[in-house]
Formats: structure tokens, sequence, C-alpha cells
């Protein structure tokens, strides 16, 4: 039997990231033989994220990054606050992040669950791959994180003179809007990408207000039918991005701010798109 020392497991606990106890109970185990020791650490590993994968995983951290062609964005979960905000969870979402864009993953495979599986292993907590996004970048796409990751947006920008985005003011103006997208977190892009679903609901809700309110009893139909259209109206600036109120200027609407920084260099800015993530939200 191999006479294993301190110097022996920290050795081990270097190479492996493992703790102390396991990498002393692999080394005596292996009788000494490191190699057949980050084996049975690999093994144990791997039991203890099978344990842990029925455990609740309510907290996490979002991340987004981008090579210039695509932007990912990949939401992680886990079992407590404290981890979220481990360096280590960090790291393996930015290499998570790497990985995707590198190898051009569109979903959840068994090379990235195994990255997950390895940090479980020495974290022991349960960690998930809650959802990720690739996003094509059309001419120029400005991200942005919120804070140690609660949130992380993508807009996604087009525009016929591609070199405009080199200036200072339009580069901030793409900054804003993913400030403006975090801050309020639209539901929709603009009028004509909202579900006609939830549009005959909305209408259905507005009539329903309008015919119960004893003051408008006596109006005309056509007076009602522009009231609920006005209500639908207002709904439109609140939940719709290019149609609310600027972050940087209350008085005029985002698509307004985005026109007039493309009439000052003659050019077409168009948002084509935003993705927001939220950490701890699975949808």
């Amino acid at each position: 039997m191999a006479n294993i020392s301190a110097s022996d497991v920290k050795k081990l606990r270097d190479l492996t990231g493992a703790g102390m106890m396991d990498c002393k109970k692999a080394l005596t185990e292996a009788d000494g033989d490191f190699q057949a020791a980050e084996k049975i650490l690999k093994e144990m590993g791997l039991a203890a994220v099978a344990k842990r994968q029925d455990r609740a995983t309510e907290n996490g951290r979002v991340f987004v990054k981008s090579n210039g062609e695509k932007v990912v964005l990949l939401s992680l979960s886990c079992e407590t606050d404290f981890v979220a905000k481990n360096a280590d969870f960090a790291k393996l979402g930015e290499d998570m992040c790497s990985v995707i864009l590198e190898k051009g993953y569109t979903e959840i495979n068994d090379e990235l669950k195994g990255m997950v599986d390895g940090l479980i292993a020495i974290i022991k907590e349960n960690m998930n791959i809650v959802k990720f996004t690739v996003v094509p970048v059309a001419t120029y796409a400005s991200t942005y994180v919120h804070g140690e990751g609660s949130v992380a947006v993508c807009v996604n920008l087009e525009s016929d003179k591609k070199e405009i985005f080199k200036n200072e003011d339009v580069k901030e103006l793409a900054h804003d809007l993913a400030l403006h997208v975090a801050a309020f977190k639209p539901q929709y892009l603009d009028e004509t990408s909202v579900s006609k679903e939830f549009e005959a609901e909305q209408l259905s809700i507005f009539k329903a207000q309008v015919d119960s309110d004893e003051k408008l009893a006596s109006k005309p139909d056509k007076v009602k039918d522009g009231i609920v259209r006005g209500k639908l109206s207002k709904l439109y600036k609140e939940i719709c991005f290019l149609s609310q109120a600027f972050v940087k200027d209350d008085s005029k609407s985002v698509s307004q701010a985005v026109s007039d920084v493309a009439k000052k260099y003659q050019a077409q800015i168009k948002v084509v798109g935003y993705v927001v993530y939220q950490a701890g939200v699975t949808a």
C-alpha cells in the first residue's frame, strides 16, 4: 500500500479540482497511481451528478457572446444564488458560449451537458442548461449583460450602410437600445409582431370594459369601437419595443430615436429583432 502524502493529495486536487477528501480517497483506492485516481474521481463525480439531478435549480445566470457573425445567448440554472455568482460557474457559461459559436451548435447536446456535469462533480450542486439561442447578425448586433448575469440582451440591427456603425453616436444608439430592452423587456418588436390570438383576446377584454361602463352606455357603437381601438393602441405603446418611449428620451418612441440617427447619416437603420434572457426564467 502506497504512502499517500499531503502533497500528493494537493497535486491531484490541482489537477482535477475535486475536494481534498475525495482526492485522498481516490489516491488510496488507486494505491498512489495518479492516472487511476483521476479515473476514480471521474466515476465518483458522475455518480454524484446522477444523485443531484432531481434537486431543484431555481437560481442561475445568463450569458451573451458574439463573434461578429453570430450571437449566442445562454441560460444556466443552479440551486443557489451563491453558485450563480461563483467564478467557475461564470467561466462555464462563457466557455459554453464559445463552444456553441465555434462548433455551430443550435441545440443542447451531450458535449454541452458534459461540460455542466464536469462542474457539478466539483461544486457538488445541481445545474442545468435551461436554453440557448443563436442569432445570425444582420449588419450589427448590440449585446448587454446586466449586473452579474441577471439579464442578457441582443438587439439585431440592419442598415444599407454598414460603415455607419463605426461612428460613436450610432454605436451609442445600439447600446442604448440594448439597455432599453433590458430595462423594459418588451413583449413584441412592433404591432405587426403581435399574434392575432393576443390581439383578439385584448379587444374582447377592452370591449367588455367599455360595455360595462355606465357612462358610455348611451354612446354610439362607432364611438365605443373607437375607444376600444384607442385602448389597444395604448397597450401597444406599452408592450411593443419600437412603439415604447425611448429609455434615453421619453419624448420620442424607440422607432423615432432610430430614425433620427439614420437621417443624420442619410442611411436606413432597421431593428430586425431582439432577444432578452432573464436568469431564473425558463420560458
